[in-house]
């Protein structure tokens, strides 16, 4: 993997869609656009970054499979967040941004999502990692890397879909909801975003220790953890909450941990 030129093609191709979801965003004024274009393209640089030949000609299994999973991924969760931006549905997160910013809020905006576009080549390189790990296809890592996958994507599905439920009562209208997943960890979707991207580092890395470039796929699921934990994920989201829901949302952080799953507290 000494190769830097398709890296650099793929830095440039993200750094221009993040450019065009700017445009989208400042022209429409609907923030949702941004996170569907950082889905579909951090998926189609991941599928890139599997595929790429790397002094090979032909593709190898492994790199069908983790293509396939990123592929999936970018699929379920751009489509997921563009249905519900073609709803016309705003994302609070980046309208408070613009508030908290004031007139500066288009030129910070423009550079806070190149700064995306840096985390989705980091999340491409990890792809890469283990797509690219030498040996015989079908280790026990391939088959434990798809399960995981697997387990995340069914429970992110399943995430969207008792909330969506539960918002479709106009009874709950006004209410956190806390059903189902939502009764274990404040933010299923995220945990299973996390988990999804855990997969990778379970592919590429050799108990032998012999694959070394394995470990940099170590750094998908501690930056996305960082980034739903600590930066764009669960900070905004929940101030957001706070501020439409309250008394009823400090009662729920009470008794239900952040992001980690487990049983609720009384």
């Amino acid at each position: 993997m000494t190769a830097l030129w398709p890296f650099a093609l793929l830095a440039l191709g993200l750094s221009l869609a993040m450019a065009g979801a700017w445009w989208a965003a400042e022209r429409t004024g609907n923030h949702g656009w941004v996170d569907t274009v950082w889905s579909f393209a951090t998926g189609l640089a991941g599928v890139a970054a599997a595929l790429m030949p790397l002094g090979r000609t032909g593709w190898l299994p492994r790199q069908l499979l983790v293509a396939a999973l990123v592929g999936v991924w970018s699929l379920r969760l751009g489509s997921h967040i563009l249905q519900r931006t073609l709803q016309g549905h705003d994302d609070p997160r980046y309208a408070d941004l613009r508030r908290q910013w004031g007139t500066s809020a288009s030129r910070r905006l423009f550079l806070f999502l190149q700064t995306q576009a840096l985390a989705g080549l980091a999340l491409a390189v990890a792809v890469a990692a283990a797509a690219h790990k030498p040996g015989t296809f079908w280790q026990v890592g391939d088959w434990l890397g798809a399960l995981l996958f697997i387990a995340a994507l069914v429970g992110a599905g399943l995430a969207d879909r008792q909330l969506a439920h539960f918002r479709a009562d106009s009874a709950n209208r006004g209410k956190v909801c806390d059903a189902g997943l939502w009764g274990l960890t404040r933010h299923p979707n995220y945990f299973f975003e996390w988990l999804g991207w855990v997969a990778y580092p379970v592919i590429a890395i050799t108990l032998s220790g012999g694959y070394g470039w394995g470990f940099a796929a170590l750094v998908a699921p501690a930056l996305m953890y960082v980034l739903l934990v600590h930066a764009s994920g669960i900070p905004p989201n929940e101030a957001h909450m706070l501020r439409s829901r309250g008394a009823a949302f400090r009662d729920y952080q009470r008794r239900v941990n952040a992001f980690w799953p487990g049983p609720p507290r009384d």
